[in-house]
């Protein structure tokens, strides 16, 4: 046995580079099993899905395989690969990573959290609510994993300020099982403040003592305990939520709009403005129920919601929201940096919003048609905080020889979007581009529908859930990007197998790869908030269990709903039609042939 565990552990040390080595091997019959092409592309398709799924390598090294793998393997030339990892999806994520770095280096995200929580109040439901709130407002322009790491720090100071210091809530909860012996009078003396809680005070220091039994003592920190898992639990919750929102908001959504435009050309329905408009309800939908559900499983639901008392908690409440109040005070009042990033944020958001909404007509309308894309929006907003002063410009300067100048310091300096930009995350977008782009050219994807035919027996409703759970599933276990670069070619081939408009499947699946909520390493941000060392796993699973399940009903319920009128999603669009690829084909032939006799 200790042979065997030695082993084991030896192993475990080296199992990344056992997985490199060998996941090559082990999947090479498929090589020589499959149709020719199509068993070529899916061999460094599974082989990047094991890499992905394991971390074997990281994530933007594996995301660069393609680069390597296709052209030598035969699959898709190096001049069709290549520029799969600049689209111009890639250029409105980056501009969006821009404007939230700027966002960062001014503060204004902990501004807009103060704000919202010193609005809420402070009864542990509201506060989670504050909490769930802002952490999904600020991750839809800013990065899950940034609005996670810097709200945390924030909810712990609040809950400090509310039950005192964790060790001690900690020890309350056990020790007071001890103490039945020492009870006089069946009363407990303890002193509040004492970090020795399990001593017997006949008289409190300074006064404060506590006359309480000790199962009332008990009952209470137990309580408190369980509203600090739910505030710890609700910030990646939100995040991850917040996130769906928008295109920027998180990588998967770019996913989409970038395989829609690779694979139907001809369908525009999806931009910033038509997304947000259909995201954004089914995110408050979802905020909403996930919010009853924490508030409900870790004690905020109660009679205090709408009743006042004054009682202890009231006064922890009360020093609660004086710590809101004094951090939000020593911010001060809003200086011309941070009035100046918040324009340019609502600059942004307004005019990706109302470039082309698709319910009305945008303002792309002025600039020749199919040129200008949210890509174009975003860069000419994010270029300009490049130079913009952070400072007031002084006119007097100008006209005064004695006034001294405004030193002038841009809103952001290339060497911090260099330092806080997460450019693996660009690559891979790239690579699940060229991933798509391979799977397509190399008829892998119509492979893989055609095998899924038994799927067009289930009705399209009943697909769209199991299509959600499924990757809702898939993506506790691999990253949401990795997830959705596999799955989504092969389930845009089922719609057009079945005869169902794509987006009917492509949608749910995007906002469903977004969901991870029950294990610690499903995202970036349940890591985050799991090594606090709060949190047990089995919280995150009883927890995240019933949120997925919440997702997968709202999403069905947005799909079904103003999903359909919004997409059309009842007909089979034109531009889904395999036919319109042909005719583009021979278009574009007849039109080179033409070229070239006119050269001639």
């Amino acid at each position: 046995e200790m042979k065997i565990s030695v082993v084991s552990k030896k192993l475990w040390c080296v199992h990344k580079q056992l997985v490199v080595l060998l996941t090559p091997l082990v999947f090479l019959p498929l090589l020589f099993t499959l149709p020719e092409k199509e068993g070529k592309c899916l061999y460094v398709v599974v082989l990047m899905a094991t890499f992905w799924c394991t971390e074997a390598l990281p994530l933007a090294v594996t995301a660069m395989l393609p680069v390597c793998l296709f052209p030598t393997l035969g699959i898709l030339p190096s001049k069709k690969v290549c520029p799969q990892y600049f689209l111009e999806t890639n250029f409105l994520f980056l501009s969006g990573l821009v404007m939230a770095s700027s966002i960062e280096e001014w503060g204004l995200h902990r501004r807009i959290a103060l704000k919202v929580l010193s609005i809420v109040g402070v009864k542990p439901a509201w506060l989670i609510l504050g909490m769930m709130l802002t952490s999904s407002f600020l991750s839809m322009w800013l990065s899950n994993t940034a609005t996670t790491a810097m709200m945390l720090p924030i909810a712990n100071a609040i809950l400090e300020s509310l039950f005192g210091d964790l060790e001690t809530l900690k020890q309350k909860c056990k020790c007071t099982e001890d103490t039945e012996n020492d009870i006089i009078n069946g009363m407990l003396y303890i002193n509040t403040i004492s970090p020795e809680l399990c001593r017997i005070f006949p008289s409190g220091v300074g006064g404060q003592t506590d006359l309480r039994t000790a199962e009332e003592i008990r009952s209470e920190s137990q309580y408190q305990l369980k509203v600090w898992k739910g505030f710890l639990i609700c910030i990646p919750y939100a995040a991850s939520i917040g996130g769906t929102a928008t295109l920027t908001g998180t990588a998967p959504n770019l996913i989409l709009i970038g395989q829609l435009k690779s694979y139907f050309p001809d369908c525009d329905l999806i931009n910033f403005g038509s997304w947000f408009a259909f995201a954004f309800p089914l995110m408050l939908l979802f905020l909403f129920l996930g919010w009853i559900w924490i508030a409900f499983l870790y004690g905020g639901l109660n009679t205090r919601l709408c009743f006042k008392k004054n009682d202890r908690r009231a006064q922890a409440e009360a020093r609660a929201k004086a710590l809101i109040e004094e951090d939000y005070r020593k911010l001060g009042p809003i200086n011309f940096a941070e009035g100046a990033i918040s324009f340019f944020f609502i600059l942004f958001a307004v005019l990706l919003f109302t470039r082309d909404p698709k319910f009305v007509t945008g303002w792309s309308v002025f600039f020749k048609k199919g040129y200008v894309s949210d890509a174009v929006t975003g860069v000419i907003i994010v270029s300009i905080l490049f130079f913009f002063p952070s400072q007031k410009p002084s006119l007097s300067w100008w006209f005064d020889p004695q006034a001294s100048n405004t030193p002038y310091v841009p809103l952001l300096s290339w060497k911090k979007a260099q330092d806080s930009v997460p450019w693996n995350i660009i690559l891979l977008l790239g690579g699940g581009f060229a991933m798509a782009k391979a799977c397509e050219e190399s008829g892998l994807a119509s492979w893989i529908g055609g095998h899924l035919q038994p799927l067009a027996e289930v009705p399209p409703a009943a697909a769209v859930m199991l299509i959600t759970a499924f990757l809702a599933c898939f993506t506790e276990f691999a990253s949401n990007t990795a997830t959705i670069i596999i799955f989504l070619p092969v389930i845009a081939e089922l719609a057009i197998r079945v005869s169902v408009n794509p987006l009917y499947f492509m949608i749910p699946a995007t906002v469903g790869c977004s969901y991870a909520f029950m294990l610690p390493v499903s995202t970036p941000p349940n890591s985050i908030a799991f090594a606090s060392g709060h949190l047990m796993v089995k919280d995150m699973v009883k927890t995240g269990f019933v949120m997925n399940i919440l997702g997968i009903l709202s999403v069905s319920l947005a799909m079904n709903t103003w999903g359909v009128a919004m997409f059309n999603l009842n007909a089979y669009p034109e531009w889904a039609h395999p036919i319109n690829k042909t005719a583009l084909v021979t278009e574009v032939h007849l039109s080179s042939v033409q070229s070239l006799n006119a050269t001639l």
